[in-house]
């Protein structure tokens, strides 16, 4: 027993977000047979509602609508009701999104869709009030009018749903062009991407401003292979900036979803896994070329929000946290001047207050300020004629202060299971992190979680979605093996672990042979043994996250290059021939891709290194390679005489050692540079 007054079938459910509404009076259920079959047996449409566990909005429909009897009672009576995390269905979430943007021109979350027992939609929306508000139909309304509808004028419905559905199965259709690629296509997108770009604030556009990681990586790629000034003045003024932003948490690490306003002041603060992931990335790779401490100490301070926070004890990354405590929205966040006063002192306190913008009036809600840095240390401490030294003291204690009598606070809710994709991601950024950083515990973190992922989350050599509480279900999507793959490969360059790499190899094939399009090219989002839904999509554009075609692209890439099969390589051409005209012109739904496309155009560097894995002398020719921003390269090591390191990996074919020291081939273009010895040497060879 529950103790609850009502629970439903979500209750079995191991969602953090399903099981947020096990105990609504709605009879929801979860996507599956039996929710379906109801709706066709008692000829009643379904009303879907996709949500996840860090969206506010879904919190307050929730509250006012799903907890609401009189509300579940016209649910219930009227429709069959199946609740979905969007996060574990992405395959469901994009389909029936597409078709709230085709029917209301806009979309998000939560997505209120209606269907017919087959799972055509013929109507939807977003967030809907309990009652008529500013201009929006009440949620009750909409319920009477549509199962009016699906009674009185069914052939209507059927037609509009069958209409919809075939506009549907039009989309995602990218057809290859004839034209070559060239670098054309990557100055065409930098030249677009100009255009948008905030000068005052960085990121691109107006408010709401979203961190546009991707698009920053490739400009940073762009700057490395034309020296453009310009390139590389986007990249830092926007990561300064978001740096100095709300939106970066100034205590405990970590950067919130994405800002209200323009200049990365007010977060909305839910955070997620994968936007650390890739913001960690570009400060490293910004780090690397640009030797800015900034960069490097947000990265690690991004980081260490993830293992303190972020981290299972399996290994695994959570999902999310919430923007809300205690029912508000940044609440755990922010702070008084009044407060902070009472915890630092008088002196040290107003130093404090003033160098992070916390004032009586604040600058959120009800008098709250969120932390922010208009100036940085240096400029502040020049205005107030302090040495850099005693303001970063002051700082720093009260950052100390502050973030220990935070952690007394209520928390806000954290989405605590595990997906395969965004696992792929934070992988990926931790491997990075200890080759960049050299921090061998960045390195146990990543072997960890890439044991964790091949490990819980794949059976029979096929990747599961999502894990939580010892369970693994769902079938992995394009992006979890694209994600995946690509994080393994990093950990092999981590760790030089040929386990590592063959998997990640092993994943590649399989994501071929069950999710490639032999007719038309590209990567379905689903595999072919996938549930068969009203439409097979595929997933190009770069959102929140980069696709599945991106990441595959990029892999494949990597993948052709170390082991030398072209087979590979012809697979990510197909995808970045298709997609050749749209990165031109859009170059801001592309910005992964776009750096595929580099890598493609590049000869990367191909850095082959025989001796002691463990030696000082194998860890001083990485450090070398890892010390500088070399975006187009693949790197692999061996034992000398391991010959199932060379049949695995090409490039180490023939590679030996001089004499019995260590040493380190330089290769581009299947032309190779007398072989180095010393890391001296090595650094001129990765300079020419």
């Amino acid at each position: 027993m529950t103790g609850k007054q009502h629970t439903n079938q979500l209750i079995n459910e191991t969602s953090p977000y399903l099981l947020q509404h096990a105990h609504n009076p709605v009879d929801w259920y979860p996507w599956g047979p039996e929710a379906l079959e109801r709706s066709r047996k008692e000829d009643k449409p379904i009303l879907l509602s996709i949500g996840y566990s860090a969206c506010h909005w879904c919190h307050v429909m929730e509250h006012e609508s799903f907890e609401n009897e009189d509300i579940a009672k016209m649910m219930n009576d009227n429709f069959v009701c199946i609740k979905v995390d969007r996060e574990e269905r992405p395959d469901l979430d994009s389909i029936y999104m597409n078709a709230v943007q085709m029917m209301t021109g806009h979309g998000g979350w939560p997505m209120t869709m209606f269907l017919t027992p087959d799972l055509k939609p013929f109507y939807g929306g977003t967030y809907y009030p309990p009652e008529d508000r500013r201009g929006m139909a009440g949620f009750p309304k909409v319920l009477t009018a549509i199962a009016d509808s699906y009674k009185n004028r069914r052939p209507e419905i059927l037609a509009s749903a069958d209409a919809i559905t075939a506009e549907l199965k039009k989309g995602d259709r990218f057809v290859a062009s004839n034209e070559l690629l060239t670098t054309e296509v990557l100055n065409s997108a930098f030249s677009a991407l100009t255009g948008s770009f905030d000068q005052r604030h960085g990121g691109f556009g107006g408010a709401p401003k979203f961190p546009p990681s991707m698009t920053l990586m490739f400009l940073l790629r762009h700057h490395k292979r034309t020296n453009s000034a310009q390139a590389l003045e986007m990249v830092e003024t926007t990561l300064r900036k978001m740096a100095g932003g709300g939106m970066y948490d100034h205590l405990g690490g970590g950067f919130a979803r994405y800002s209200v306003d323009a200049r990365w002041l007010v977060p909305h603060f839910e955070k997620m896994l994968y936007d650390n992931a890739l913001l960690t990335r570009i400060y490293l790779q910004a780090y690397q070329q640009t030797k800015n401490p900034l960069y490097r100490r947000i990265a690690e301070e991004t980081l260490e929000y993830i293992i303190r926070d972020m981290t299972d004890r399996s290994g695994g990354f959570y999902s999310s946290e919430d923007a809300d405590s205690e029912g508000e929205e940044g609440k755990f966040y922010v702070w008084t001047r009044s407060e902070v006063l009472d915890l630092l002192g008088a002196d040290d306190g107003e130093v404090f207050c003033e160098f992070f913008d916390v004032t009586d009036e604040g600058n959120f809600e009800h008098g709250k300020s969120i932390l922010n840095t208009p100036q940085t240390l240096e400029e502040f401490a020049a205005d107030k004629e302090m040495s850099a030294d005693a303001l970063t003291r002051i700082i720093n204690a009260g950052k100390r202060r502050l973030f220990n009598v935070r952690e007394q606070r209520v928390r806000p809710g954290r989405d605590d299971k595990t997906l395969a994709a965004w696992n792929g991601l934070m992988l990926t950024a931790f491997a990075e992190a200890a080759n960049i950083l050299g921090r061998d515990d960045y390195r146990e973190i990543a072997v960890r979680n890439a044991e964790f992922l091949t490990k819980e989350l794949m059976r029979d050599g096929r990747l599961l979605r999502t894990y939580k509480a010892g369970q693994a279900k769902l079938n992995g999507y394009l992006e979890d093996y694209a994600y995946v793959i690509e994080g393994l490969l990093a950990v092999y360059e981590a760790t030089f672990e040929l386990r590592f790499f063959t998997r990640a190899r092993e994943l590649a094939d399989t994501m071929i042979d069950q999710f490639w399009d032999e007719q038309d090219g590209g990567f379905y989002f689903t595999s072919s043994d996938h549930e068969e839904l009203i439409t097979r999509t595929k997933d190009y554009f770069d959102n929140a996250t980069p696709s599945g075609n991106s990441v595959a692209a990029a892999a494949l890439l990597k993948l052709a290059v170390l082991t030398q099969q072209h087979d590979y390589s012809n697979n990510a051409v197909t995808i970045l021939r298709a997609l050749r005209p749209a990165m031109s012109r859009y170059p801001s739904a592309f910005g992964y891709m776009l750096s595929a496309l580099d890598f493609y155009l590049s000869e990367p560097k191909e850095i082959a290194i025989v001796g002691k894995l463990d030696s000082h002398e194998v860890r001083s020719f990485a450090e070398e390679v890892y010390s500088r921003y070399l975006p187009n390269k693949v790197v692999a090591a061996s034992e000398p005489g391991d010959e199932a390191a060379a049949a695995a990996i090409r490039l180490l074919i023939d590679r030996s050692s001089v004499g019995s020291t260590a040493t380190a081939y330089v290769c581009r273009n299947y032309t190779c540079l007398a072989p180095a010895t010393t890391a001296e040497e090595l650094a001129a060879r990765l300079d020419e």
